[in-house]
């Protein structure tokens, strides 16, 4: 390929690209954006338009003059497979360029079973195989772990009891797609850049709440994931010498304290709720004034507060995002977490804000989906050979060269 057609065609994935991650876009907002010039974007854009790649939408507000029309992806043109993986269950999602979740399933799985790697690899196959869009740009893959080695996508994760497990490689050759996996949290703290309430912020924090505890760091906007990938286990941050073991294997970890499995063990213990029952029940009884269950939740919080208070004085993010299965509990939560936090952090930070997201389960395999959806804004190569192998799936179907 000629080097100014291959530019060209980088140029167009660029636009595609853009729209995806920032929606409904002017041509001369495209322009400034992307730091091409108009004539160009013209060009490039009727270019897009012919070939069925972009569509022409409802006019831009205007202070003078005539109205831009907006550009925004055809339906159906680009898409990436998420998906969120549980000890006991699998969530999958399809989503366009731009995020939205078009298509979404759920199965049952062990993930100690032998054959949990063949059982995954079957369903992502299938799911991928009842694509809605044209051209797919890759998997995604969310789980409570790290990726020791990435080229292969070799995974360790305690909660699974997965030891060096060739995920990656396993899920390429099954689906002949570029595969992106990462740990769970920071999917979806990448999710929240680019889609969510993080959006638009520079230096925030997500911290999620249920069955673990956990935190996904964005410094001057990218994802912080430390020299393993595992910054942000807040859930491991040692609150008490002499605390309840984890199953990390130290004593007093934040998660062993205010962890799901701890909340319901303390509720059965001091009869609260019965010997089977859970979280919901749990949850249940405080908003039904139950006293000992609420005050369960925010000595929890509490904890929860303290904790984060510390992690803002060190890191100086701008917004708190509270996520996860735990966040439908959250006004049990923040009886203790609001007073703990804004009396714990430095006092020019006690202004920070709290944002608190309404939870389903596909929010983590979306997030998972977002691995893939990031990699043309990768600059600096982060994402390797599969963010190299995507974004030249997305060139390709630029120029008009679907895979």
């Amino acid at each position: 390929m000629a080097i100014s057609s291959a530019r060209t065609d980088a140029n167009r994935a660029a636009i595609l690209a853009h729209i995806g991650a920032h929606g409904a876009t002017s041509r001369a907002d495209l322009a400034r954006g992307l730091g091409l010039s108009p004539a160009l974007i013209t060009k490039l854009t009727r270019d897009l338009l012919a070939d069925g790649l972009l569509t022409e939408l409802e006019h831009s507000p205007s202070r003078g003059g005539r109205p831009a029309l907006l550009l925004g992806l055809t339906a159906g043109s680009f898409g990436a497979i998420g998906v969120k993986v549980a000890p006991d269950h699998l969530t999958l999602v399809e989503v366009g360029l731009g995020g939205a979740v078009t298509r979404t399933a759920t199965e049952q799985f062990d993930a100690t079973h032998t054959m949990a790697l063949a059982q995954l690899t079957d369903a992502v196959s299938a799911f991928c195989s009842s694509s809605t869009h044209a051209n797919l740009l890759g998997v995604g893959v969310g789980l409570p772990g790290n990726v020791l080695e990435q080229s292969e996508g070799v995974v360790d994760s305690t909660q699974l009891g997965w030891s060096q497990l060739p995920l990656g490689l396993a899920l390429r050759n099954a689906t002949d797609l570029p595969v992106l996996i990462d740990n769970n949290v920071n999917a979806l703290a990448l999710a929240e850049s680019l889609f969510g309430t993080g959006r638009g912020h520079e230096n925030f924090l997500v911290v999620t709440i249920g069955t673990g505890i956990g935190a996904g760091i964005v410094a001057g906007g990218a994802v912080v994931r430390g020299h393993s990938g595992n910054a942000g286990e807040i859930g491991h941050l040692p609150m008490a010498e002499n605390g309840p073991r984890c199953q990390c294997g130290a004593l007093g970890c934040l998660e062993a304290i205010i962890g799901q499995s701890a909340l319901i063990e303390t509720a059965r213990r001091e009869g609260v709720i019965g010997a089977d029952a859970g979280i919901t029940a749990l949850a249940t009884v405080a908003s039904g004034g139950n006293e000992a269950a609420q005050r369960i939740f925010a000595e929890a919080g509490h904890l929860l507060g303290r904790a984060i208070a510390g992690v803002v004085n060190t890191l100086d993010p701008e917004l708190i995002v509270i996520l996860g299965e735990g966040a439908e509990s959250w006004k049990h939560w923040s009886m203790g977490f609001e007073p703990a936090l804004r009396s714990s952090v430095m006092p020019r930070k006690r202004g920070i804000e709290v944002a608190v997201e309404g939870w389903q389960d596909d929010r983590w395999a979306q997030g998972a989906a977002s691995l893939v959806l990031s990699t043309p804004f990768d600059a600096d190569g982060v994402s390797g050979e599969q963010g190299r192998l995507v974004r030249a799936r997305l060139i390709d179907a630029a120029a008009g060269n679907p895979a």
